[in-house]
C-alpha cells in the first residue's frame, strides 16, 4: 500500500468508527470520574462493575463482561489496581473454568494466554514492537499514511480529525504491515461492527491466508514475514514455526486492538491539546515536549478505562472476600486519577512530574503495542503541527466531548487552520 493509493470514504469511516453509533461506548455520554472518585473515597474495592456501580444500565460488553453468572468486583485506587495486574498467579486473563466451546479460543489468543505459554508467544513477537523498531514502523507505514491523509484535506482549511485522520491511521498502519488493502481492512471492520467478532475473524482469515502462504514462499519487509519465520519451543522442547492459526490469532488481536484503541487515544490527545493550545505552541517550539503530552493525555483520559481479570483462587483483597471464578475489574481510569498519587488528578497537565500510570496496563499483560501507539500518536500530532498553521478548534462546530464507558473517545475533533 503506497501513500498515493490511500483513498477513504469518510462516511464509511464515520459509520464504522463513530463512538456515537457504537453500543460499547456511545450510549454513555456522562463523565464517570466524579462517581468513581466517590467510590474510591468509600473504599478501594467494591462489589459490582465499574458501570453498574455508577448507575449505568446500558449494555456492558468488554473484556470480562457481561459474564452475568459470575460475581464482579471493581477496584478504583492505583495501589489496588496495580496489585491486581501484577499478580498473574491469582488474577488471570482467562477464567479457571472456561466454557468448553470458548476454551480453544482462549488458548489461541495471546491476550487470554497466561503463564509460560503466554511468555513464550509474547517473546516471539515483542521485538517487532520494541522502541528500536519504531523507526521501521514510522518510515514504512506511519509517516507515509499520516502525510497522505493530510494531503487529502489540507487545502480545505477545516476537517473533523477524528474521522478524516485519527480513525484511519492505526487501521492503515497495521494493514500495511500485513500487506492487506484498505478496502479489505474496512470490510473486516464492517464484519465486526455488523455481525460480531466471529464474522470479522472469518473475513480476516479469508484475506490473510494467501498473504501468509506468499510470505512463507518469499518473505518481505513486513510483519507477516516476521511471523512466518518465527520459531517457538513447546513444552516438550521441540521447536516449530508458528502455524497459520497462530499467525491469524495474533493478527486478529493486533488489528482489533490497534484499530480500536489508538485512534481514540489520538483523538483524546488532540482534544486535550486543542482545549489547552499553549501545549500546541510548546510542542511547536520544542518537539521533545510531545512525549510528556502523549503520556499525560493517556493518564488523564485512558480510552479503555477498565480491563477485567479472573480470580483463580479464593482471595481476600482490601478486606473483601473474592471467590474463585469471579471477575475483578481494575479501573485504570479511576486509578490514573487517584489523588493519593497525583495532585490535581482531573487536570490535563503535561508539565507535572512523570509517574507510571495504567493507561497501557502493567505486568505480564502490559499492552504489547504501547510503543507503536505512542509513536503513531506522536507522529500524527507532529505532522499536523508542522503542516497546518494556527491549528485550532472550529468555533462554529459543536465542541468535542469525550464519551463512552468501556471504550472512551471523542465525539469529533473539528478544527480549522490558516
Amino acid at each position: 500500500m503506497t501513500p498515493a493509493a490511500i483513498a477513504l470514504d469518510s462516511e464509511r469511516i464515520r459509520e464504522l468508527f463513530d463512538l456515537r453509533r457504537n453500543p460499547l461506548g456511545g450510549v454513555f455520554e456522562g463523565n464517570p470520574y466524579p462517581a468513581w472518585h466517590r467510590l474510591r473515597e468509600s473504599g478501594p474495592l467494591h462489589e459490582g462493575t465499574a458501570g453498574r456501580l455508577i448507575g449505568f444500565q446500558g449494555p456492558e460488553t468488554f473484556f470480562g463482561l457481561p459474564e452475568p453468572e459470575r460475581p464482579h468486583f471493581s477496584a478504583f485506587d492505583f495501589a489496588t489496581c496495580d496489585e491486581i495486574v501484577r499478580n498473574p498467579d491469582v488474577f488471570r486473563m482467562s477464567p479457571p473454568d472456561p466454557d468448553p466451546e470458548k476454551a480453544r479460543f482462549l488458548e489461541s489468543s495471546m491476550l487470554t494466554m497466561d503463564g509460560e505459554r503466554h511468555r513464550r508467544y509474547r517473546t516471539l513477537v515483542q521485538p517487532s514492537f520494541g522502541p528500536d523498531r519504531m523507526p521501521w514502523w514510522t518510515k514504512n507505514w506511519i509517516r507515509p499514511t499520516v502525510d497522505a491523509l493530510i494531503d487529502s484535506f489540507e487545502a480545505n482549511g477545516r476537517a473533523d480529525l477524528n474521522v478524516e485522520f485519527c480513525a484511519a491511521i492505526p487501521t492503515l498502519t497495521i494493514c500495511g504491515s500485513f500487506g492487506i488493502s484498505v478496502d479489505d481492512a474496512l470490510d473486516i471492520r464492517a464484519a465486526v461492527t455488523n455481525a460480531g467478532q466471529g464474522e470479522g475473524v472469518g473475513r480476516l482469515a479469508e484475506v490473510l491466508r494467501p498473504i501468509i502462504e506468499a510470505r512463507r514462499a518469499e518473505p518481505q519487509d513486513d510483519l507477516i514475514s516476521v511471523l512466518v519465520r518465527a520459531e517457538i519451543t513447546d513444552d516438550q522442547g521441540d521447536t516449530q514455526v508458528l502455524s497459520d492459526p497462530d499467525i491469524l490469532a495474533f493478527s486478529w488481536l493486533l488489528l482489533a486492538a490497534g484499530s480500536g484503541t489508538t485512534w481514540k487515544q489520538m483523538g483524546i490527545t488532540l482534544v486535550a491539546m486543542l482545549e489547552c493550545p499553549e501545549w500546541i505552541e510548546a510542542v511547536r517550539k520544542d518537539a521533545s515536549v510531545l512525549n510528556a503530552v502523549v503520556e499525560e493525555a493517556a493518564r488523564w483520559e485512558a480510552t479503555d478505562p477498565t480491563f477485567g481479570r479472573y480470580a483463580h483462587q479464593d482471595v481476600t483483597l482490601c478486606g473483601v472476600d473474592i471467590p474463585k471464578g469471579a471477575v475483578v475489574h481494575p479501573c485504570y481510569g479511576a486509578a490514573n486519577r487517584d489523588p493519593g498519587r497525583w495532585e490535581r488528578p482531573d487536570e490535563f497537565d503535561p508539565g507535572r512530574s512523570p509517574r507510571t500510570n495504567l493507561a497501557f496496563g502493567r505486568g505480564a499483560h502490559v499492552c504489547m503495542g504501547k510503543n507503536l501507539a505512542r509513536t503513531e500518536i506522536a507522529t500524527a500530532v507532529t505532522a499536523l503541527i508542522e503542516r497546518l498553521p494556527d491549528l485550532r478548534l472550529d468555533s462554529s462546530a459543536e465542541p468535542p466531548r469525550i464519551i463512552g464507558l468501556y471504550e472512551r473517545g471523542a465525539t469529533a475533533v473539528p478544527v480549522v487552520w490558516g
